[in-house]
């Protein structure tokens, strides 16, 4: 995959590019990321990526000439169709599920937007998806790049070690991940299941099963009211729903 991100403080990728999972997949070559500022891309002569609104108003807005030109100039430099993503307040929320669709695409150009907001003609004409990762307002699109970056990477095949990882994490199977434990299994008088010291591995199985649905149950009642739930799961719930009392 190729990450391209547009903003206008390129250093504040230094840090999370170059660690952990994200710095793993480059060396591993899964993924490479290009982060330019676009106002390198500006025609105008002071260098201005903004200017304020027509109509008034406070605030500037960013104008359409660098981000069209260079969002022109990165889809010329490879053969695949990029996806562009718009970061912004007002976009889709950013789910498990939005990750696990952009993980599919080859090349993605994250837009991060600054000031006020953008013009108009950007969302019209670019198509890109706008994307935003929660009911709050950030000062630019940065670290919205740097999250869905992370949270996209990681699903691409042979970066993380464990191939069952993304595919076990909460919200991936539409519920939150079961408790975890290890060594040691008696820690202060606290312990660890007996079911998880049993190497029963089906019984183990159906203990984590119902222990995620308890999690969500608990935590995201909200997660519930899309998931179908199997004959056993229902059955589940109900008794959970009594420990609960």
């Amino acid at each position: 995959m190729k990450i391209d991100i547009l903003t206008l403080f390129p250093n504040m990728f230094n840090g999370v590019l170059g660690e952990s999972i994200l710095k793993k997949a480059q060396e591993k070559e899964k993924v490479s990321f290009q982060v330019v500022n676009f106002r390198d891309y500006t025609d105008n002569k002071h260098q201005k990526v903004d200017d304020y609104p027509y109509g008034g108003g406070a605030g500037m807005v960013l104008m359409p000439q660098p981000i069209f030109d260079a969002v022109e100039d990165l889809t010329t430099q490879t053969d695949s169709t990029p996806k562009v993503i718009l970061l912004c307040p007002q976009g889709e929320k950013f789910t498990q599920q939005k990750a696990e669709s952009l993980a599919k695409e080859e090349h993605l150009i994250f837009i991060c937007g600054h000031y006020e907001g953008y013009d108009e003609r950007i969302r019209e004409h670019l198509n890109p998806d706008e994307i935003s990762i929660g009911d709050f307002v950030l000062t630019g699109g940065e670290l919205a790049a740097m999250v869905i970056s992370d949270s996209v990477v990681r699903l691409l095949p042979g970066v993380l070690g464990n191939e069952d990882s993304p595919v076990l994490d909460s919200h991936s199977t539409g519920l939150l991940e079961h408790p975890h434990y290890t060594r040691p299994a008696n820690f202060r008088g606290m312990t660890v299941p007996d079911v998880l010291l049993s190497g029963n591995h089906m019984h183990i199985a159906e203990w984590r099963e119902k222990e995620s649905l308890r999690r969500t149950f608990k935590r995201r009642p909200d997660l519930l009211e899309n998931y179908k739930l199997s004959p056993k799961q229902e059955k589940w719930l109900e008794e959970i729903k009594l420990d609960e009392k």
